[in-house]
């Protein structure tokens, strides 16, 4: 009953939404955040965070969308210990063929699905498999990982998982009454940095953390706007009609586990600003005067080229998060950790402070020697020699396995893959209605409070071997 209610009210919520996200300038007493009120009250039908699922001594996988990063995840989890890729799917018939093609001579045999929209979902009904690796284009993530989950498999999918609200509360809700595991492939939590200041974080180095700030900075104009190498039917363009943080987890996953968020803290509220558009309408309509392939985007309208989004904890910790993929200008993840007793920032250069001068070249080695987790130790080297983003990917990857193999508690679960997520149209929102406060969902129901950390250990785990 109480989740038929949630869908009637979401209902009957998003009818006024569509209002207040055409409006732009409603009066105060029209733009209650309504959707996001539901979380406060939710009542939770299982916790996730911090379930082991019965152990698997070999992981089972069948892998969709076989595009811009499946290929990488095939390859990559060909060489993890236990693991069997058994089945690929793609609406490309060639893109499946390549993929299996590249894992000859590796002992895995996958059975190819393919030539229609939902070939997947033959896939996913198979009874031998245990993991969906879903790396799709983002209106796929949230139907794909609900459905496998239905089918009695976990769901390991790239991000954002959800690009609604409505879908965070079905990965959420699902998830809960299958006991499956829903895990957002957020591989920036695995970046060595990143995992670093984790460990710092947790041992005391930068006292009490008051404010973290991540961002997915990255000049992709170039991308979004080749039609022949680029996101098959334009999906990636297609995507930035929408006017927010479109992209937000890549910054915003490992600052969250920097401030236990899901886990001993929430999020409060928010609000978004977004500059104008001064670059992407103007490419479209460039383009436009010498190709009529792009007559269609030439008259859309674009998010604007920097969102800032700001988030306040219920401890009162501060969160900024930043989204630009338009301006030339150097990559950047951000990664701003600021405490009562230390800072750290990774770009442009990973750099520590405990005062007004940042730590010498020496110190920081030092740093690195103390505070370096167990799996950059145990697969570190391993996984830059693999790859995929410097090894992050591969470290993401082998750490899943493990943990399924172990039967431990996955680093990210479905709150996080729904609570990172839900910044998107939250944010949409926020820009929409001259950036007033939303109130961000507890998808927890409440057990925040009690959730532990994620653990920053391979205590019970870590016997998952890598061939290479």
């Amino acid at each position: 009953m109480k989740s038929n209610r949630r869908r009637d009210f979401l209902k009957s919520a998003g009818a006024l939404g569509m209002g207040l996200f055409g409006a732009g300038h409603a009066s105060s007493k029209s733009i209650l955040p309504l959707e996001a009120q539901y979380g406060t009250s939710r009542n939770q039908q299982f916790n996730m965070c911090g379930y082991a699922a019965p152990k698997l001594e070999t992981v089972r996988i069948g892998i969709v969308g076989l595009g811009m990063r499946g290929p990488g995840a095939v390859d990559r989890l060909s060489k993890i210990e236990g693991v069997e890729i058994k089945a690929l799917c793609d609406l490309i018939p060639e893109r499946a063929e390549k993929a299996k093609k590249s894992l000859e001579g590796t002992g895995h045999k996958p059975e190819l699905y393919s030539g229609n929209a939902y070939s997947w979902k033959k896939m996913c009904d198979r009874p031998d498999l245990d993991l969906i690796y879903i790396a799709t284009p983002w209106e796929w993530h949230t139907p794909m990982a609900v459905y496998a989950m239905e089918a009695g498999k976990h769901a390991a999918v790239e991000v954002p998982a959800a690009r609604t609200l409505d879908e965070c509360w079905q990965l959420v809700e699902t998830s809960e009454r299958t006991k499956k595991h829903c895990m957002q492939l957020e591989n920036c939590c695995y970046d060595f940095f990143e995992l670093m200041t984790l460990k710092m974080a947790r041992e005391g180095f930068f006292g009490e953390v008051l404010h973290v700030e991540g961002a997915y900075i990255h000049d992709l104009l170039w991308l979004n706007f080749d039609k022949d190498t680029g996101y098959q039917n334009m999906w990636r363009l297609r995507e930035n009609y929408r006017n927010g943080n479109l992209y937000s987890t890549h910054g915003l996953g490992p600052i969250c586990q920097i401030l236990n968020v899901n886990r001993g803290d929430q999020m409060d509220y928010l609000t978004s600003l977004s500059s104008n558009d001064f670059q992407m309408k103007k490419k479209a309509q460039e383009l436009a005067q010498e190709d009529v392939f792009w007559t269609e985007f030439a008259s859309k309208s674009y998010r604007g080229n920097m969102n800032t989004t700001v988030v306040k904890t219920k401890l009162g910790k501060s969160i900024m998060i930043q989204h630009d993929v338009t301006s030339p200008r150097p990559y950047s993840r951000l990664h701003v950790v600021s405490g009562t007793e230390g800072f750290a920032q990774k770009y442009p250069q990973p750099r520590v402070s405990k005062g007004h001068s940042w730590m010498k070249e020496e110190e920081m080695k030092e740093l690195e020697k103390k505070y370096t987790p167990e799996i950059v130790l145990k697969v570190g080297e391993l996984a830059k020699q693999i790859g995929g983003h410097g090894g992050m990917d591969f470290m993401m990857d082998w750490r899943l396995v493990d943990c399924l193999r172990n039967g431990l508690p996955l680093d990210q679960d479905v709150y996080d893959a729904a609570l990172w997520s839900c910044i998107s149209p939250l944010s949409e929102w926020s820009v929409a209605n001259r950036s007033n406060s939303i109130d961000v969902p507890d998808f927890t129901g409440g057990s925040w409070k009690e959730n532990q950390p994620v653990p920053i250990t391979l205590a019970g785990g870590g016997t998952t071997n890598v061939r290479v």
